[in-house]
């Protein structure tokens, strides 16, 4: 019998409605990811989805306009009592914003097997150039994100592949 514990069920909520966030992005034309910043009240202080597209800004991905938004809300840069929750582990330039806004927590859905910058490709949080340390929790929702992004990215495909 799996026991879930009150911090993962914590977890999934959150982790569910970043994947609410992605859909909208997917519906939208975009790589569905989605981002929820939650506040140490476990409130939520800030939202974003993948808007590299319709914005036509290289970054303006779901963490970025999350991190961005967050900053805004408390008048302050430093997210040291925030956790990020975000359905695909960030690239590079995300992972750098999280290290910079010095979130406490990040809690992220699958592995990106090709630029995720926090465990699986690289580690830039715990990396020597690093001037943060934050608590890292990945595989939330895990299959539930990595079929959402597999259903989309196989979509996108097929319709390409009729366009021919």
């Amino acid at each position: 019998m799996l026991i879930e514990y009150p911090e993962y069920l914590i977890h999934r909520q959150w982790m569910s409605r970043a994947l609410d966030l992605a859909k909208i992005a997917g519906d939208a034309g975009e790589v569905p990811v989605g981002a929820v910043i939650i506040d140490a009240g476990g409130n939520v202080i800030a939202e974003g989805e993948n808007r590299k597209e319709r914005d036509q800004d290289p970054t303006a991905h779901a963490e970025i306009i999350a991190l961005r938004a967050a900053a805004n809300s408390l008048h302050n840069w430093r997210l040291n009592q925030c956790t990020l929750y975000v359905t695909l582990e960030p690239c590079p330039m995300c992972a750098g914003a999280i290290v910079q806004a010095r979130l406490q927590q990040l809690v992220y859905g699958v592995d990106d097997t090709k630029t995720g910058a926090i465990r699986t490709v690289t580690n830039i949080p715990d990396g020597a150039a690093s001037n943060h340390r934050l608590r890292v929790m990945g595989g939330v929702l895990e299959s539930t994100c990595r079929q959402q992004l597999q259903t989309w990215f196989a979509n996108r495909r097929q319709r390409n592949n009729g366009q021919r």
